[in-house]
């Protein structure tokens, strides 16, 4: 078994490689995507370096790999961070140098379609960080939200414990990147709901594994990046949901396999993000939004009930397709303290 470790960090003014390793949509989409470089600049003060494939609509999987292993291996780049998200990178992976990369560790940031290359990045040894891509967080309208810009910049530039809040306002409804009246000013927000704790009774601490459900499935169905399930014992288990809405049947049959695999009852506790619960394919309304997420939450707490009774859970995590979003580390440490209601996790 590989214990991950924690790999250098950046400082401000340092270079940090821009990839596409899932897709390109920045080619599509440069609004937010330069939003989000001039972020990085000024915010952060990162120099973007980007790579042939992170403008290429359509690039191949050995394009995205090639920038991958180029980003890893260059000793002038200090970090690594996704340009969005997408739905093959799992065709990436059979190309990865894992010697390669394991020889040059660098903090990658990530989500969503990512959940690919973070589970590999753990086994491989090393921590990654599951949040924050440049075109949705640092190219969101009007300004970054200020808990995703706190979260990102404790897990770019610092190595001790964050604790995590429940948001006092969110958002889940995108607007129209092709139109520039969208980055005129920022989304609009509802009031935060706080989290919701289940089994609270315990403290429960451990290295963080998941990411998005549906990429897990396809990663299940593949048999790839998914360790022997005794590796995971007391890990806490994060998991989240796209913007393509996945049914509640999906959420607790994808849950019901883990289950059955042995997956489930091996993690110390859960953390499940927020519904993301509007799309441009299902622009629900208020009240069918919140039908889907507590159709979702009891999908979740049924498949819990059947695999982990026991294991403590939190709904309504800021760290999903939702805003703000949080970064977590995917691999480094995650404490939840049910009798407090804190989640820290160490970046």
């Amino acid at each position: 078994m590989i214990t991950p470790a924690y790999p250098p960090k950046p400082s401000p003014g340092d270079r940090i490689a821009v990839i596409s390793p899932a897709s390109g949509l920045p080619g599509l989409f440069p609004l937010p995507y330069e939003l989000g470089l001039q972020r990085l600049r000024e915010v952060y003060g990162l120099e973007p370096v980007e790579y042939p494939a992170t403008r290429k609509t359509g690039a191949t999987p050995r394009e995205r790999a090639d920038d991958i292993h180029a980003a890893f291996a260059d000793p002038d780049v200090k970090a690594v961070i996704a340009t969005i998200g997408g739905d093959d990178q799992i065709t990436v992976l059979p190309l990865l140098d894992r010697e390669l990369i394991r020889a040059h560790p660098k903090p990658f940031i990530g989500m969503s379609d990512n959940t690919n290359l973070l589970a590999f990045l753990r086994n491989t040894g090393i921590v990654g960080y599951h949040g924050a891509s440049v075109m949705v967080e640092l190219g969101r309208p009007g300004a970054m939200n200020p808990q995703t810009a706190d979260s990102l910049r404790a897990a770019l530039f610092t190595s001790g414990p964050y604790e995590l809040r429940p948001a006092d306002r969110w958002n889940d409804v995108d607007r129209d990147w092709a139109d520039p009246a969208t980055f005129d000013e920022e989304p609009p927000s509802r009031p935060g709901t706080g989290w919701t704790w289940v089994n609270d009774d315990r403290v429960a601490e451990g290295r963080g594994w998941g990411g998005n459900l549906e990429i897990l499935g396809w990663l299940l169905m593949a048999d790839r990046e998914i360790a022997d399930p005794a590796q995971y014992d007391g890990d806490v288990l994060f998991l989240e949901t796209s913007e393509e809405l996945p049914s509640a049947a999906e959420v607790f049959r994808t849950l019901r396999n883990m289950g059955e695999r042995g997956l489930l009852r091996r993690f110390s506790a859960l953390l499940m993000a927020r519904a993301k619960t509007w799309s441009f394919e299902h622009p629900n309304s208020p009240e069918e939004a919140a039908r889907y997420a507590a159709d979702q939450r009891e999908a979740v707490l049924s498949a819990m009930r059947m695999y982990a009774p026991d294991t403590p859970v939190v709904f309504d995590v800021d760290f999903g397709h939702t805003d703000p979003q949080v970064v977590i580390p995917y691999g480094g440490t995650v404490r939840v303290d049910g009798p407090a209601r804190r989640i820290t996790v160490t970046y």
